[in-house]
């Protein structure tokens, strides 16, 4: 059995993870710019994207059909007999459901097919376990397992935003919008939830500072001394991601750091003033 992995671009990995991966394949999500469409991270930068956010029309939509079935010829040409394959959370995206509907009458393949239920560093970090676990030849059932271990119990992914403006623009607001209404001074820190979806797990008020303090403390609550790898996704302040990582060294263990600029099919829905925590336990 020769199995290729196949995600999308919310998953935000850079080049290295993919140089080292050639079984990994990566469907870049769609960014429309005035009802033009750009192919994310491939047709269009993060740069360009803020730059035009607020002076544009912006809105995403899933990997082309004709993307992802060129990307399927090519694996079966390359001889893989199976796909495992992981999207971003179907709660916040069709992408997960347009895959399957393209896998369902797929011939010469045989799929596994993992809803996420996260996206970005999150998502990330699950399709490089994957990759891992493939590479020792691990069934697909324990795999499965694995995935669900590594989301549900292992890892934490916050983020908390200066306006919620693009949230609500792009409608994916989902619950936060309830818990804190429209006030102007509150910065929510933000998750998705087990069912795939955007919750509050806390808020503030005034600065985003406060809000970042009160993502450290849940970071410290979820790991307490355990290794962790982390991931600190940011808009179009590369400085402050680097400040805030010697912030957060001194109360938690750190195995591996990397600073991710978020990739602009996601950045479009959070604005240029963001920034995650992704964290996954060493086990």
């Amino acid at each position: 059995m020769k199995t290729a992995i196949v995600t999308d671009s919310a998953a935000n990995l850079n080049k290295e993870i993919l140089e080292l991966y050639p079984n990994l394949y990566v469907l870049p999500l769609q960014i429309l710019i005035n009802g033009d469409s750009y192919r994310d991270q491939v047709d269009v930068t993060s740069e360009e994207v803020y730059e035009k956010l607020d002076s544009h029309k912006m809105s995403t939509s899933l990997p082309s059909n004709e993307d992802l079935y060129e990307t399927l010829d090519t694996i079966k040409k390359e001889g893989y007999t199976h796909v495992f394959a992981i999207n971003l959370s179907s709660g916040l995206s069709g992408t997960f459901n347009a895959f399957r509907l393209v896998f369902k009458d797929y011939e010469g393949l045989t799929f596994t097919h993992y809803d996420s239920k996260t996206l970005g560093a999150g998502l990330g970090y699950i399709v490089e376990y994957a990759a891992k676990l493939i590479q020792k030849d691990t069934p697909n059932d324990d795999i499965v397992k694995h995935l669900d271990t590594l989301r549900y119990k292992n890892s934490l992914s916050i983020y908390t935003i200066e306006t919620l403006k693009y949230l609500r623009r792009g409608g994916r607001i989902g619950k936060v919008e309830g818990t804190i209404g429209n006030a102007l001074r509150v910065k929510p820190v933000i998750t998705v939830n087990d069912e795939g979806v955007y919750v509050t797990l806390s808020k503030t008020i005034g600065s985003l500072h406060r809000a970042l303090l009160s993502m450290k403390k849940l970071l410290i609550e979820k790991f307490g001394k355990d290794p962790i790898d982390l991931t600190i996704h940011y808009g179009n302040d590369l400085e402050k991601a680097q400040e805030l990582a010697k912030s957060l060294k001194g109360s938690l263990t750190i195995n591996t750091l990397r600073f991710s600029r978020l990739t602009p099919v996601l950045g479009i829905h959070t604005g240029p003033q963001m920034f995650a925590y992704v964290a996954q336990r060493v086990t």
